[in-house]
C-alpha cells in the first residue's frame, strides 16, 4: 500500500517541477533551490515505492500480484530480491528509479552549466518520468492485490536464478536511462542554442557512463547466456540481444563525434540526431521487449496492450524531438564540414558511417520478421548467416580504418609512419595466413578479415610502447577492441563441437579425444534436485578433464534446466552439457572446444576500463 501511495506521490511531484521550472524560465538568474529540493522528494518517494517492493519479496507477500507471480518461499534470499525486477513490473519501478536518480544528479553536477539549458533538460526529463509513472500506475502497477491471499507463489523461471542475470538488468538499465538523459540534454541545449564546445564536454560524461553501463550490462548479459543457456556461445543475435546492442552501436558513434564537437566545434547536428537516436533506441528495446511480439527468453511480458502505450509514447517523444531539431536547430557556421580528406576528423566520420551500418544490419534483421509475419502470417528467424554475410566483409575496411584514423592529425594530415604500418600489415597477413593454412580452412575472406584483426591487434598494441601515458584511455579502449575483434574471429573458426547420446558407462570416441560417461550423483539444492553427471575426457596429447555438467529439477515452477560445467584457462574453454533424452536410457551430450573464451571477457572489460579511464582524465585528447 505504502508503495503504490508513493509513486502516486513521485507523480505528483512532477507537476510541482514543472511548474516551478517554467516560473523559474521567467525569473531570477539561478536555478531555484526548491527544483531540486521537489527533484529530490520525486527521487525519495520512488526509492520508498522500490524499498516496499523489495520487502515484500523479501517476506514472500504473496498477496501482492507481483510477487505471487514471480517468487516462491523456498527461493534464497537473494533470487527473492533479484526477482524484485527480474519481471516486467518490477523492471519498469527500476527503470523509473533510475531515471529520478540521473535527473537529481544531472541538476546537482550542472550547476556551472546555464540556468536555462539545465531547466529545459529537467523538463524534458519529467515528460520522460510522467510517462513512465502513468505506464506503471494505469497499466503496469507492482502492486496490485489477491484476495483470498495464495498460501504459495508460482516462482521465478529457474534460468533467471542466476547471479550474473540478477545484476545484468539494473546495470543494463543505467546504460539506457543515461541515454534520456543525452535527449533531453540535447534538446536542452537546441532550444536554448547552447550546442556548443561546452555542452559537448558537459555532455561528454554523460554519454561516457551510459557506454561503460551499457557495455557492462551487454557483458553479463553475454557470459550468463554462455554458461547458463547451454548454448555454448556467447552471442546468438537473439532479437532481445540485439536491441541492447543497437543504442550501444549508437552511443559508440555519438562518443565519437562528441569528441570532435568539443574539439572543434564542428558535427552539431549529427551529435543532435544520435542523441535522438541513441534514447529512441534505448525506448524501442523497451516495447519490443514488453510487447509480446519478440519470442526470446529474455522478454518479460507478453501484453500487446502494454506495449502498444509504450509504441504512443515513444513516437510521441520522437515527433517532439524532430520539431525541435527542424525548429529550433539552426546551424550558423558555414564552413562546419571545411576540413580535408585525410585528418582526424574524416577517420571518424568514416567510423560513424561503419557504425552506422552495422546498426542498419542489426535493426533490419530485428524487426524484418515482426514486419513480415504481420502482413503475410510467415514466422521466419533472422539468425548468425544474415548477419555474417552483410558485416563480415565491411568489418576489413572498418579494422583497417580503426588502426590508421588514430594516427592522423586533425584539420589536414600528412600519413606518417608508413614503413612500420607497412611492416605490421604484413607481419598481419603472414601470421594469418600461416594459421588458416595450418588448419586447413580454405576460404579466402578468413584469411583477409584475420589480417585486418591482427594488424589493428597490432598497431594498438604498439601505441602503449610510442605514446607510453599519452592517449592512454583512448589506447586501452582501442587495445580492447581490437582483441576482442581478434578473440571473437578465433574463437569462431576454431571452435570444435560434439553432439551424441550416451548411457552410462558407455564412451564415445573421436580423432581428437574421448568422452566416457562414468557414472550420475543426485544431491538436493534449496529449491531444486539435481543430477549430476561424471565424465572423463581424455585427449590426444594424453590430458584428461573430469567435467560434471547438472540437470536441476526445480519445485517451483517444476522446470528442468541444464547446467554446463566448463573448465576454462587462458588459451581454451571445455564446455559440456548434457539433458535427457524422453522415454530412453540415453542422455544427449554435447561438448565443445572453445578457444580465447576468456579473452572475449577480458577484452570487454578493457574497452570499458578505457571508458572509465577518460571520465577521470583532466582532459581527453583523441
Amino acid at each position: 500500500m505504502i508503495g503504490s501511495y508513493s509513486l502516486n506521490f513521485g507523480l505528483f511531484f512532477s507537476f510541482f517541477i514543472i511548474f516551478f521550472s517554467i516560473n523559474n524560465l521567467k525569473n531570477a538568474e539561478n536555478l531555484d533551490k526548491k527544483i531540486i529540493s521537489f527533484t529530490f522528494l520525486q527521487f525519495f518517494f520512488v526509492i520508498i515505492s522500490f524499498v516496499g517492493l523489495i520487502i515484500s519479496f523479501i517476506n514472500s507477500d504473496f498477496s501482492n500480484e507481483t510477487v505471487f507471480n514471480h517468487s516462491h518461499t523456498t527461493k534464497p534470499l537473494f533470487y527473492k530480491i533479484s526477482g524484485t525486477w527480474g519481471n516486467h513490473e518490477g523492471s519498469l519501478l527500476l527503470w523509473l528509479l533510475v531515471l529520478t536518480l540521473f535527473v537529481f544528479i544531472f541538476l546537482l553536477k550542472s550547476h556551472k552549466q546555464p540556468k536555462n539549458y539545465r531547466i529545459f533538460t529537467l523538463l524534458f526529463q519529467q515528460i520522460i518520468i510522467i510517462g513512465f509513472f502513468v505506464f506503471l500506475i494505469k497499466t503496469s502497477s507492482p502492486f496490485n492485490f489477491i484476495f483470498p491471499v495464495p498460501e504459495e507463489g508460482l516462482g521465478l523461471n529457474p534460468i533467471l536464478q542466476d547471479p550474473a542475470l540478477a545484476i545484468h538488468p539494473p546495470i543494463l538499465y543505467l546504460g539506457y536511462v543515461g541515454s534520456s538523459i543525452i535527449f533531453s540534454s540535447a534538446l536542452a541545449a537546441m532550444v536554448s542554442t547552447y550546442v556548443s564546445k561546452e555542452w559537448a564536454k558537459h555532455i561528454k560524461q554523460w554519454v561516457l557512463v551510459s557506454w561503460i553501463f551499457l557495455t557492462l550490462g551487454i557483458l553479463l548479459g553475454s557470459v550468463w547466456a554462455y554458461y547458463e543457456l547451454g548454448w555454448g556461445g556467447f552471442w546468438f543475435w537473439d532479437p532481445v540481444e540485439n536491441v541492447s546492442l543497437m543504442p550501444w552501436f549508437a552511443l559508440t558513434t555519438l562518443l565519437h563525434c562528441i569528441l570532435v564537437l568539443e574539439k572543434k566545434g564542428i558535427l552539431t547536428s549529427w551529435a543532435m540526431v544520435l542523441s535522438i537516436a541513441t534514447f529512441a533506441l534505448s525506448m524501442s528495446g523497451t516495447f519490443l521487449v514488453r510487447s509480446g511480439i519478440l519470442n526470446s527468453v529474455h522478454t518479460f511480458a507478453n501484453d500487446p496492450e502494454r506495449g502498444l502505450f509504450i509504441l504512443i509514447f515513444l513516437f510521441s517523444l520522437i515527433f517532439l524531438s524532430i520539431f525541435i531539431f527542424f525548429f529550433f536547430h539552426t546551424n550558423k557556421e558555414k564552413t562546419e564540414n571545411n576540413f580535408f580528406w585525410l585528418s582526424k576528423e574524416t577517420s571518424i566520420l568514416i567510423n560513424n558511417w561503419f557504425m552506422m551500418y552495422f546498426l542498419s544490419v542489426v535493426l533490419i534483421g530485428t524487426i524484418y520478421p515482426i514486419f513480415l509475419e504481420v502482413l503475410t502470417s510467415n514466422k521466419i528467424s533472422v539468425g548468425p548467416p544474415f548477419y555474417n554475410k552483410l558485416i563480415l566483409p565491411f568489418l576489413i575496411p572498418f579494422l583497417f580504418a580503426m588502426a590508421i584514423g588514430p594516427k592522423l592529425k586533425w584539420i589536414k594530415s600528412d600519413f606518417q609512419d608508413k614503413l612500420n604500418m607497412l611492416i605490421l600489415l604484413i607481419i598481419s597477413f603472414l601470421i594469418s595466413a600461416l594459421i588458416i593454412k595450418e588448419f586447413d580452412i580454405s576460404f579466402l575472406i578468413n584469411t583477409i578479415l584475420v589480417s585486418s584483426a591482427f594488424f589493428l591487434f597490432f598497431v594498438t598494441l604498439r601505441e602503449f610502447f610510442i605514446k607510453k601515458l599519452k592517449n592512454l584511455s583512448q589506447n586501452v579502449a582501442h587495445f580492447g577492441f581490437s582483441l576482442l575483434i581478434l578473440s571473437i574471429l578465433l574463437n569462431n573458426i576454431f571452435s570444435t563441437e560434439v553432439i551424441t547420446n550416451l548411457k552410462i558407462g558407455e564412451t564415445f570416441k573421436s580423432d581428437k579425444f574421448s568422452i566416457n560417461f562414468a557414472n550420475i550423483d543426485q544431491e538436493n539444492g534449496k529449491n531444486f534436485k539435481s543430477i549430476i553427471g561424471k565424465f572423463k575426457v581424455e585427449h590426444e596429447d594424453g590430458s584428461i578433464d573430469a567435467l560434471r555438467p547438472e540437470l536441476r529439477i526445480y519445485n517451483q515452477p517444476n522446470i528442468v534446466t541444464s547446467e554446463a560445467d566448463i573448465k576454462t584457462n587462458f588459451f581454451t574453454d571445455k564446455f559440456i552439457t548434457m539433458n535427457y533424452v524422453q522415454n530412453q536410457e540415453y542422455f544427449n551430450i554435447r561438448y565443445q572446444v572453445k578457444p580465447l573464451m576468456i579473452w572475449i571477457w577480458i577484452s570487454v572489460l578493457l574497452l570499458s576500463f578505457g571508458g572509465l579511464m577518460s571520465i577521470f582524465k583532466k582532459r581527453y585528447e583523441i
